[in-house]
Order: structure tokens, then C-alpha cells, then sequence
């Protein structure tokens, strides 16, 4: 038998670091160009809580929360060593190491580049970008590894409901130890508008569908139809976002590639570390692939407006956060080049289902096709 042909990015998710460079264009041309609109979108907020960004997101992050099946979380105890690798470095090692290196970088070696004041927020930025694990981008490469797509769905779900309780808390301690005030309540807003209420919504929905409508009319007809909707929700908060950042990236471009470093260096040290954990704990190929993807990439929609709401949509600390989405496709690629390389250091064959082809939705993600 020949071998499978290599899978491939749908458009959108190989070229997402263009999209993200286009956007940064075109925020940087509306907020030169049209500094009124700009400010009066810059007024519509509650409780410091941005309203045409929390639209933006809820409209992002909502498809994402419909794709995950909790009841797949029955199944984890039967093999459990993948997903302890995946918390393990997830909420053990990630936010910290990312705080360890944001200090060593933005206070430490390109202080004098940046000054204080911008150091702080880079490091918080970074520090939010850390403290939430990916959800929905880790589908796509958990295919482009031929990854367990049902155990796949189990770490991302188990992800999310750690977040609801974790990400807060996590944020408030590394910015505390950073001598960063945060206050709490605004981080509480941002938790319950851009995960509590989208996870709730998802799952209510998502029930109600598979019910009425059956799985297959679920991830072949409904799931596709909401790709564009997700897609322009995100190109157009990037775009709102860099014409709040228009002026510091003309005044700073260097900052884009200092920013780029630390995060560079934490997305290889958590892959490389989950990678290695799973396969001395002797974890098929087909989930420790997943898992040191998981262990790399961020939430990042979560991170941004995460930052936006706590400093700002000028800030420094939502520029490092969007830096982390411009340089997210080309970074998870090569390391699941890497998995791919070294399939032969696991041991046996890939669990049932993982080297199938999975129906894939419009937007590249697998559906399971266990529904409950």
C-alpha cells in the first residue's frame, strides 16, 4: 500500500500568519487615517470591558465551544498517562517558565531596549498568553500528526473546564509576584464573558442540534456554515486591535521581533518537554503528538481579550498577546514536522481511529463521530 499523502492546512489556517500581517496593514492605515473612529470605538465599554471586542470574540470562540463533547471525558481514565503529561506541563510548568523568561527578556536583557514601563506589560501580556491553553487550533494539528482525534477532544475538554477555575487565579498570582497590580474583578469579567458564557452556550446548543438534527447535519452542514462568521470575527478584532497599536508599531517595530523571542523559546521548551515526558511514559505516537502541540499553543482569542480588557487596546500587554497569534502558524507547523519525524521513537501502532481519515469540517477541525 502506498503511503497517505501529506495533509495540508485548509487556506485560511496555513496562511494565518499573512492574514495577521495584512491585518496589522490594514489597523495601522485605519488608525492613521481615521483617528475619530478609532476613539469612538474606544468608548464603548462597560467595566472596562471593550463591547465590539467581546462581540468579536463571543463570535470566535463560540463554533470552538460547540465542537467539544464532554461526555468524552468518561473515557480518560483508561488511558490516562496522556492526559497527566498534558495537565502537567499545561498548568505546572507553562505560565511559569513563561514568567521566568518574560522576567529574564522584558526586565532583564532588552530592558534598555523597551524601558520599564513597556517591560512590565510585555511580561503581562505574556504571562496572559501563557495561562491559556489552545483549544480549537489544536484539531488542525492534531490531524496534520494523523493525532487520536476522540482523545484529542478529551484534552482539549478537560482543558477548558481547568481554565474556568485556573486561569484567574494563575494570572493574578504571576502578575502579582511581577509587581504587576491586576484587579481582579476585571479578570473575573473576562473569565465569565469569554468562557463561561461561550462553553455554556456551545454546550446547550450543541445538544440541542445533535438532538434535533443528528450528528452527521451537525459537523457536515451547520459546523461548516459557521467557518466565515468565526473567521471574519477574528480578522476584524486584529484589525481593530493594530489600530489601537498603529502608533507604537511605527514608533517600535523592533519591539514585534523582541517580543517574538521569549515566546518563541517557551512554545519549543513545553513542546520538546511534553514531547519527552510522553514518550517515557510510553505514550502511543498518536496522542503524545497532540499533547506536545497542546502543551506549545495558546487560546490565544482568550489572551488578547484577556489583555484588552485588563490594560487596554493600546497596551503593551495586547500587543505581546497578538504578537503570539502572528507567530503561531509557522512555529506549531514546524513542530509537528518534528512529531512527524519522530513517529518511530513511540512504541506500537497508533490507537483504532487515529491513522483513519476523520470527516474534517469546513475549517479544517476533525469530528469525532462518537456522539453520545
Amino acid at each position: 500500500m502506498s503511503p497517505a499523502a501529506p495533509r495540508r492546512l485548509a487556506a485560511f489556517e496555513r496562511y494565518l500568519s499573512l492574514w495577521v500581517a495584512l491585518c496589522i496593514l490594514a489597523g495601522v492605515g485605519v488608525g492613521t487615517a481615521a483617528p475619530a473612529v478609532v476613539q469612538a470605538l474606544s468608548r464603548l465599554e462597560v467595566r472596562h470591558v471593550s463591547l465590539p471586542i467581546a462581540v468579536l470574540v463571543w463570535l470566535m470562540i463560540y463554533p470552538m465551544m460547540l465542537r467539544i463533547d464532554f461526555a468524552a471525558l468518561r473515557d480518560v481514565g483508561r488511558r490516562p498517562r496522556g492526559i497527566l503529561v498534558v495537565l502537567f506541563v499545561n498548568w505546572f510548568v507553562k505560565p511559569f517558565s513563561m514568567a521566568a523568561l518574560g522576567w529574564l527578556f522584558f526586565k532583564g536583557l532588552f530592558a534598555g531596549l523597551i524601558g520599564a514601563e513597556l517591560g512590565d506589560q510585555y511580561l503581562a501580556g505574556a504571562i496572559i498568553l501563557a495561562a491559556a491553553p489552545c483549544t480549537a487550533m489544536v484539531f488542525v494539528w492534531s490531524y496534520l500528526t494523523d493525532g487520536d482525534p476522540a482523545y484529542t477532544l478529551v484534552q482539549v475538554a478537560l482543558n477548558d473546564l481547568i481554565m474556568l477555575v485556573a486561569f484567574a487565579p494563575i494570572v493574578v498570582f504571576l502578575l502579582g509576584v511581577s509587581s504587576i497590580t491586576v484587579p481582579f474583578d476585571v479578570l473575573v469579567y473576562s473569565v465569565v464573558l469569554y468562557i463561561v458564557i461561550p462553553l455554556g452556550a456551545g454546550a446547550l446548543s450543541r445538544a440541542a442540534l445533535l438532538r434535533a438534527r443528528g450528528a452527521a447535519w451537525f459537523h457536515g452542514v451547520f459546523l461548516p456554515r459557521l467557518k466565515p462568521v468565526s473567521i471574519a470575527a477574528l480578522l476584524a478584532t486584529l484589525v481593530i486591535i493594530f489600530a489601537f497599536q498603529g502608533e507604537v508599531i511605527l514608533a517600535r517595530p523592533l519591539h514585534i521581533a523582541l517580543i517574538a523571542v521569549p515566546l518563541l523559546i517557551q512554545v519549543y521548551f513545553n513542546a520538546s518537554l511534553a514531547y519527552g515526558l510522553a514518550r517515557a511514559a510510553r505514550v502511543p505516537h498518536a496522542i503524545a503528538a497532540p499533547g506536545a502541540l497542546i502543551g506549545a499553543s495558546n487560546f490565544f482569542e482568550l489572551a488578547v481579550a484577556t489583555a484588552i480588557s485588563l490594560f487596554g487596546l493600546g497596551s503593551g500587554a495586547t500587543l505581546a498577546t497578538v504578537v503570539g497569534v502572528l507567530v503561531e502558524v509557522p512555529v506549531m507547523l514546524s513542530v509537528c514536522a518534528v512529531c512527524n519525524r519522530t513517529r518511530h521513537w513511540f512504541p506500537g501502532p497508533a490507537p483504532a481511529g487515529a491513522g483513519r481519515p476523520a470527516a474534517a469540517d469546513g475549517a479544517g477541525r476533525l469530528a469525532t463521530g462518537r456522539e453520545r
